[in-house]
């Protein structure tokens, strides 16, 4: 398919690096540099792909291509980034007949978000290569700080298998990962562990005084019990977040695993995901939790044992909303002022119907008392959160932005506008975006790779067509149409492919 090119004689060829110029309060755009008018016929239309993985309608999961679990969680450049277990490594080893053992599982997914709906995948941390030494990457946690050079450092921690805890290093959190140990921060031979039996599953935090910790722990301790496992611990790390002081017991109740923490005025708040096993004893003034619910627990003196306090339980597994049954595992996570509780459940591969064990990433807002540090107790659902801000269809957004997306897979996308772009997989594949704030505008600008046209209609993936761009490119090259229609109001946006093979790094609308 050969367009018919009405401005810019150069030849098609891909932008540099840094192609993305800074503009907007410091938003990237496409509109400048090498691009080419397209004019196309806006009548003619792709049929789109009408049945959903994910309603539109709906936040969860966040993803409807990507399977990932054990949410953690860490804010930067007002952005939310998530992390989690990379499912999707053992889905693509084992494929849709074979079953989740975790056991190729080497990288750690990343999400970012501005929104709490529009989801940004970042693609995957590999870190069996930054720390080759690893038996797998499961369950992260990170924390952040800013440091003497300035830079704001990020500490990411997560299970080795279930034989330890390591941790990899950068300066943003996506990209740059480094291992500052060439070894396990936590295992077996930690001095201070004691009967810990399987020392993984981390959570950190940084208290107000800069003092670093770190939870982890499952199984159950040679004089445990169903009731009192003896195997979880918490640390207090060293100044340079990247080894141990002093290690204490955390004397929790149904223990399984999924530590993470919080540190909320002045209190430090243990979560955990307690046992399958029956409640046959309880001591404690509160009810006991749910099988396989999520617990926390608080204190203001992290190793003095006997200071924690059970305080209940918090959100259910998610097999009591209406979802499979799991196993389960939450972060909890203050952003722009509201309280979220990031979880997994397995609704994309049951919606895809099969039955593997491949999990999937939700979110739901979640209520939190500062002062007497009550949570409410919830539940997983397909609503998942409320849009916080309207997008800005007027800088530049990667392609591997969105919220809802069919017959996408993902490519490395090295020097664009994001690690990773999406590719379509058929014709009718789509990927949308919730909530855009229209204003007007004259031109919608495409970056992308391959031949063929991208549609971007309002509303639903076959509503009106408001711009078509066609284009034939081997590399990635920008085009962009003045026959930019009906563009007012709020809507959902979605970008329609017309044939295999298209690769969008980049779509950006201008007034």
């Amino acid at each position: 398919m050969k367009p018919k090119i009405i401005l810019c004689a150069a030849a098609i060829a891909a932008l540099l690096s840094g192609c993305a110029s800074q503009s907007l309060e410091g938003r990237p755009t496409i509109t400048e540099g090498e691009t080419s008018m397209i004019i196309s016929d806006t009548e003619k239309r792709t049929e789109a792909i009408l049945d959903f993985y994910k309603q539109p309608e709906n936040g969860n999961p966040i993803s409807a291509q990507i399977y990932c679990a054990d949410p953690t969680a860490v804010e930067y450049g007002g952005r939310l980034y998530v992390y989690g277990t990379n499912d999707h490594q053992q889905y693509e080893s084992v494929g849709e007949e074979g079953k989740n053992t975790y056991g190729d599982i080497r990288s750690i997914v990343v999400f970012s978000t501005e929104d709490m709906v529009n989801w940004t995948y970042h693609g995957a941390i590999d870190v069996g290569a930054i720390a080759p030494w690893i038996y797998a990457s499961w369950a992260p946690t990170i924390i952040s700080r800013v440091e003497e050079d300035g830079l704001t450092h990020f500490y990411l921690y997560f299970s080795n298998s279930g034989a330890g805890v390591g941790v990899i290093t950068s300066t943003d959190p996506v990209t740059g990962w480094s291992d500052p140990l060439g070894k396990p921060l936590i295992s077996s031979s930690t001095e201070g562990l004691g009967d810990c039996p399987n020392p993984f599953d981390p959570g950190a935090v940084i208290d107000d005084d800069g003092v670093g910790w770190i939870a982890f722990g499952a199984g159950k301790a040679a004089d445990g019990s169903d009731y009192m496992t003896k195997a979880a611990r918490i640390a207090r790390l060293g100044s340079d977040l990247i080894s141990i002081e002093e290690i204490a017991e955390i004397p929790d109740y149904y223990h399984f695993e999924a530590s993470e923490l919080n540190y909320i005025n002045g209190t430090y708040v243990y979560t955990y995901n307690t046992s399958w096993d029956e409640r046959y004893r309880w001591e404690e003034p509160t009810d006991p939790p749910a099988a396989c619910s999520m617990a926390y627990m608080t204190t203001k003196t992290p190793l003095v044992s006997e200071s924690w306090e059970y305080r209940g339980h918090y959100f259910l597994n998610p097999g009591e909303s209406g979802e499979s049954y799991s196993n389960n595992h939450t972060h909890l996570h203050k952003f722009n002022g509201k309280y979220y509780v990031i979880y997994h459940t397995l609704a994309l591969q049951d919606a895809k119907d099969i039955h593997g064990g491949f999990r999937s990433l939700g979110i739901e807002e979640i209520d939190v008392d500062e002062d007497t540090l009550e949570i409410s107790l919830i539940g997983a659902s397909k609503e998942g959160t409320k849009q916080t801000e309207k997008l800005n269809p007027y800088y530049a957004h990667p392609g591997a932005e969105m919220s809802n997306c069919r017959e996408i897979e993902f490519e490395s996308s090295e020097g664009e506008l994001n690690p990773v772009s999406p590719v379509s997989k058929s014709s009718g594949a789509w990927i949308s975006l919730r909530g855009a704030k229209l204003s007007g505008g004259s031109r919608l600008y495409l970056r992308v790779k391959g031949s063929g046209r991208v549609e971007l209609r309002l509303g639903s993936p076959d509503g009106k067509t408001a711009a078509a761009i066609d284009f034939d490119s081997a590399e990635p090259a920008t085009f962009y149409t003045e026959d930019l229609k009906g563009f007012s109001g709020t809507k959902d946006i979605y970008l329609v492919f017309s044939d295999p093979g298209i690769t969008l790094y980049a779509w950006q609308a201008e007034k």
